[in-house]
């Protein structure tokens, strides 16, 4: 039987067609004073973390030969529009139009040091703040603890789903997926096709054949499925000119969505089998980027139903080989440009410009998380949107190119968790380890103590408990 109702544990309504399909709504005004609760722990915010490899092209003064800052901005304090543009010749000022949305952190170190495969594990300690158990970190290290997005999911999410784990990534069985845990040597696994990410959203996996080809073939639509509850919603005297608007838009980009996948089919096995078969371009970066942008599209829906509270989006494998292309050229691969040679350990022939190219890949980079944050700007809410109910992270395994070290990881946040976070600022956090990081953006979404607190402990128990002051609005 079809329903129009609410979730038991957000905001958000949906609609549930007698198929099984089921369609989250984004905020409706009409219905707010029926389902919206005082902000805190009960009304949880939304954390999406994304995730670049290989460090950023931040200065290296004791390097040889030394390198120039082409990541940060110049200047600590407030950010704004003029002056991101100003700093054109930095990586971030990509990111210029969402100034005012914007906690840039430096000053954030790993809380492990790192040896043997540093991208090992600076990958397997990103978002658990864990050391492995390995005397030498490998391709097979893994995380003695529970990763942050495993927390907030299992603690905020409803009736105790996972996270949302995507990678946009040909998987070629080194460091895959890096990032999220269940817990102690339990790496989860991520979704590399926003078709199938998609369709689980929607409830579409136990469709029955006739219709999910009809789908796939662009003669139906997910919103079919759902058509008479749509018009009994639309229909209601009481909803607003704004509500209908939300609607119109929400169901616009469900189907612009599914003709972009139809089109696509990404990462399918004829296209992997192509890619493969290409040889010197095992990792097309035009086809890593639409995924990529594909992926956030699905993340800005599933956002906005209230499918999740926690995203992880993996780019690259875990030292990210993929040869990404700038003005018209195709890079060499990026971990070959990380390590500034033509090879992936320390003999190979220097590569021409490869700070700038570096640089050019973090563009690359903050462009897709800008991605990001449109589209959840895009959403309206009670209190303005919904970037403002959460936290997206751009983060990074490794801090620099050559030597990458975990000093200054560079950490770029957007949307404030409803004020509780600082925005339109860059800080520096006094080299704190970056668990405090993570307790930081924990808290923000809404994750306490048993006894209410915030959270001040995540990650391993040797580790320095706190907050960082400076992210604190």
């Amino acid at each position: 039987m079809s329903s129009f109702g609410r979730h038991p544990f957000t905001r958000r309504l949906f609609l549930t067609g007698a198929t099984g399909v089921t369609v989250g709504l984004p905020f409706l005004e009409t219905f707010a004073s029926k389902v919206v609760r005082a902000a805190g722990p009960d009304d949880p915010g939304f954390v999406v973390f994304m995730r670049q490899g290989n460090g950023c092209s931040q200065a290296m003064q004791y390097s040889n030969p030394a390198e120039p800052e082409m990541f940060w901005p110049r200047n600590l304090g407030a950010l704004t529009t003029a002056s991101m543009l100003a700093d054109s010749d930095r990586a971030t000022s990509e990111l210029s139009a969402h100034a005012d949305k914007l906690l840039m952190v430096r000053g954030v170190r790993g809380a492990f040091s790192i040896s043997g495969c540093g991208h090992a594990r600076g990958a397997l300690q990103a978002l658990t703040a864990q050391p492995t158990g390995d005397a030498e970190a490998s391709n097979n290290s893994l995380a003695l603890g529970e990763s942050l997005d495993n927390r907030i999911a299992r603690e905020l999410n409803p009736d105790g789903r996972g996270p949302l784990t995507l990678a946009a990534m040909r998987p070629y069985n080194f460091l895959d997926s890096v990032l999220s845990y269940r817990g102690p040597n339990d790496r989860r696994g991520a979704q590399t096709n926003p078709k199938v990410a998609f369709d689980d959203i929607m409830g579409l996996v136990n469709l029955d054949e006739g219709s999910a080809n009809a789908i796939a073939m662009r003669r139906q639509s997910v919103n079919d499925l759902v058509r008479n509850q749509m018009q009994s919603l639309l229909s209601r005297s009481d909803l607003s000119s704004d509500d209908r608007n939300r609607l119109d838009s929400h169901f616009s980009a469900i189907r612009d969505l599914e003709i972009r996948l139809a089109e696509c089919t990404p990462l399918g096995a004829s296209t992997v089998s192509s890619i493969n078969a290409i040889d010197g371009d095992h990792q097309n970066g035009d086809r890593v980027v639409e995924v990529a942008e594909l992926h956030i599209d699905v993340i800005a829906l599933a956002i906005s139903c209230g499918y999740t509270h926690a995203v992880t989006l993996q780019i690259g494998n875990g030292n990210d080989s993929t040869r990404y292309r700038w003005q018209g050229e195709q890079f060499p691969s990026y971990h070959w440009i990380s390590h500034r040679i033509f090879a992936d350990g320390s003999d190979g022939d220097p590569i021409p410009d490869a700070q700038s190219k570096h640089a050019a890949v973090d563009r690359i980079h903050a462009r897709l998380f800008g991605r990001l944050l449109d589209r959840l700007s895009a959403y309206t809410t009670e209190t303005g949107t919904l970037l403002d109910k959460g936290v997206c992270a751009w983060i990074n395994d490794l801090s620099n190119g050559p030597p990458h070290s975990i000093n200054n990881l560079p950490y770029i946040l957007a949307g404030g968790a409803d004020g509780y976070l600082r925005t339109g600022t860059y800080v520096d956090a006094g080299d704190a380890p970056h668990n405090k990081l993570l307790n930081t953006v924990a808290t923000a979404v809404g994750l306490r103590k048993s006894g209410g607190e915030p959270v001040d402990d995540f990650g391993h128990a040797s580790l320095e408990r706190g907050l960082i002051d400076e992210m604190i609005a």
